[in-house]
């Protein structure tokens, strides 16, 4: 489902991506761990075709990413760690405008909408302006939106960052159940917990640099239980 080759991303002398290589398989849950500034969200937004790498190559499910970024972008939803809705638009119309740039129809959109959000627990306050909503919600809603086109791989940039427990417990139950269905997922952290509970195989990386790839548990018996948790992402 993602084929990262030999990918660099340079910001004048800094190197924030060094070398990476990384093959993701359909179906699997796969798991980016890496400290703050490791490269995990510089990563993220190259997948999104966001930014640009200063060398390498990116497939998504077949579909480089620079030469057909549409259709790359089109098997890809993605659920950013910054909040990035509309405040001033209602939860409902959020949705509704993701749906429409996706040359979704309005009845089907309605019915995605409709679904999801009860699975997520909006349905109560999808007319509400955003700017109502608290950090939990609007991270509800991020996900929505992600999944409205039906992606076939959903890209998560610290999903659960700044969420209360319980809310991040539902969020890794949704992120099981979605995989289940046959979403393959790719999601980045700092929580060793997170990649332990969720992911099927984990990369850490520092730097920019690929360390180790395997399984949660492999790893975890090489290199010990010390999370690799920082206060911030980079």
């Amino acid at each position: 489902m993602i084929e990262i080759l030999n990918l660099t991303k340079r910001y004048k002398s800094l190197k924030a991506i060094d070398n990476l290589t990384i093959n993701v398989k359909e179906g699997e849950i796969f798991g980016l761990l890496g400290p703050n500034g490791a490269g995990k969200t510089t990563t993220i937004r190259i997948l999104s075709t966001l930014t640009l790498p200063t060398s390498g190559r990116v497939l998504i499910n077949g579909y480089d990413i620079i030469n057909d970024p549409v259709r790359a972008k089109n098997s890809i939803g993605v659920v950013h760690q910054t909040l990035n809705v509309d405040p001033d638009l209602t939860g409902y119309n959020n949705l509704l405008i993701h749906g429409m740039l996706f040359g979704m129809k309005r009845s089907k959109i309605k019915l995605r909408i409709k679904k999801l959000a009860n699975i997520m627990g909006l349905e109560e306050r999808l007319n509400d302006y955003v700017s109502s909503y608290s950090g939990g919600m609007k991270r509800k809603l991020t996900i929505v939106r992600a999944l409205l086109h039906k992606p076939q791989l959903l890209i998560m940039d610290e999903p659960t960052v700044g969420l209360d427990v319980l809310t991040r417990r539902k969020i890794w139950d949704l992120i099981k159940s979605l995989n289940k269905q046959g979403v393959t997922i790719f999601m980045t952290t700092h929580h060793i917990e997170e990649v332990e509970y969720l992911s099927h195989r984990v990369a850490i990386i520092n730097r920019g640099k690929l360390i180790e790839v395997g399984r949660p548990y492999d790893l975890k018996q090489k290199f010990g239980k010390k999370s690799c948790r920082s206060s911030n992402d980079e």
